[in-house]
């Protein structure tokens, strides 16, 4: 018995588009139906995104937008719906890191981690939260009630590891975010749910897996390797889908066993 899920109608808006995990999952989402909004700060990279997508018979648009300035958010959303209509599903995907003790962390440090992946994180779900259930209310628009949110934290929110504990940290309050917005925004359709990914090959760290470190690090994992950006594709299509409607506040972990 084959199964399928169709996205077709659906928009999909997801930060941090023009790279890595982000690129992966525009293009995955784009090839289970859905329009997608390329969203991020590097707008070339989110144009050659587009080009892409486009040239497999996809249907994309670019927006910039930087997570650390709430008027960018606000301007970013706005124009993804003139755009292209009412977000459906939202890929909250933007975040960075820094490497060092705890004893290093400057104020400056902690900020760029934090405005990021929790602050940037907590608003953008929030503007799209908000239109999400106005249309839920019958104060707005709107063909599909309800939507889907997948935040996503990472691993070390789950397990605290050495060297990147204010990432960890910020990580670990997207996973109560979670769950927060899962509560409150439920009962209108909206579905809220996390994907903590393991270490995952990208252009960003696939260097790093050829070096004495790298090497040393995969032998510490559970089955000794890596995953790949498609690893997820699964597993964010069907939160994605309307076939998750049960599915709510769920935290899952995508790490080979990482964090067990």
């Amino acid at each position: 018995m084959a199964y399928s899920i169709d996205l077709s109608g659906r928009v999909a808006f997801i930060t941090g588009a023009s790279g890595g995990l982000g690129a992966q999952f525009a293009r995955t989402l784009s090839a289970a139906g859905a329009a997608v909004v390329l969203a991020s700060r590097r707008v070339e990279k989110l144009k050659e995104l587009r080009s892409q997508i486009e040239a497999g018979g996809g249907d994309a648009h670019v927006v910039a937008l930087d997570v650390t300035d709430h008027d960018s958010i606000k301007a970013a959303v706005a124009h993804a719906e003139t755009e292209v209509g009412s977000i459906d599903i939202l890929v909250n995907n933007s975040g960075v890191s820094t490497t060092q003790r705890l004893q290093d962390v400057s104020e400056e440090d902690y900020d760029f981690v934090f405005d990021t992946n929790v602050k940037g994180a907590f608003f953008v779900a929030q503007e799209v939260g908000k239109r999400m259930l106005a249309r839920a209310q019958g104060a707005a628009p709107g063909t599909f009630l309800g939507g889907r949110i997948v935040n996503i934290a990472s691993m070390a929110g789950l397990r605290v590891l050495p060297k990147i504990g204010v990432y960890c940290m910020s990580k670990a309050a997207v996973v109560q975010m979670t769950r927060a917005m899962a509560l409150e925004w439920g009962r209108f359709g909206i579905n809220v749910n996390a994907i903590c990914p393991g270490y995952i090959d990208t252009e960003i760290n696939h260097h790093h897996w050829d070096t004495e470190q790298g090497r040393k690090l995969i032998q510490m994992l559970p089955r000794k390797r890596v995953g790949q950006a498609q690893d997820l594709d699964a597993l964010l299509v069907m939160l994605c889908s309307k076939e998750s409607h049960f599915v709510n506040g769920a935290v899952i972990a995508a790490d080979d066993g990482f964090a067990v």
